[in-house]
């Protein structure tokens, strides 16, 4: 290969280490980005929606029991971390309009405080907007200290309205860490 061979070959090198550069950039970028789109993208959706509450007191004080159903509500608890969460009973039967509590636990297995929060999703689809939380601790973040347990209740109901055909509903949360993780001189304390 000839000196100018070289030179050419060396700025085609240089061009693509430039172009791979920007690339690591914009993906790093994009990454940390994907929280606050996700949770845009779920408020206009309308799924997952992480908000202060489903529904308001008097919205309850107003439903009526459907005694002549029961529906079969199934819990589940997937995490991304190192920690353990799951909910107390695998599932409950209750009324349509009929007020019910299911606690989840979580224990923070880290040597530091953490922050985590939990996101909910149903099936079938459809009866995410018939399931009426009063009370969640998906409502907002939690922190949980070092080695911390927690039990965490959702109370809630399912509107009298759901479709006859909804004979089960399978409330799953997945708890995942939100924030970075600390260095490692602060894990001593």
């Amino acid at each position: 290969m000839s000196g100018e061979d070289q030179v050419v070959t060396k700025k085609l090198n240089f061009l693509m280490l430039k172009k791979l550069v920007i690339i690591a950039v914009v993906m790093f970028g994009f990454g940390y980005a994907l929280i606050p789109i996700y949770k845009q993208i779920c408020e206009i959706t309308g799924i997952n929606i992480l908000t202060p509450k489903d529904i308001s007191a008097d919205a309850v004080v107003n439903s009526q029991v459907d005694k002549s159903r029961l529906i079969t509500i199934e819990f589940d608890a997937n995490t991304q971390g190192p920690w353990r969460f799951r909910p107390t009973v695998s599932s409950l039967q209750v009324h349509p309009g009929e007020m019910a509590q299911v606690v989840y636990e979580v224990v923070n297995k880290q040597s530091y405080k953490m922050d985590a929060q939990a996101i909910p999703s149903y099936a079938p689809q459809q009866a995410g907007t018939f399931f009426k939380k009063m009370e969640c601790f998906c409502f907002q973040q939690q922190t949980l200290e070092a080695n911390e347990a927690r039990q965490m209740p959702v109370s809630f109901f399912i509107d009298p309205a759901l479709p006859k055909d909804v004979k089960t509903i399978t409330l799953s949360y997945t708890f995942f860490e939100v924030g970075l993780k600390p260095t490692a001189s602060k894990t001593g304390s």
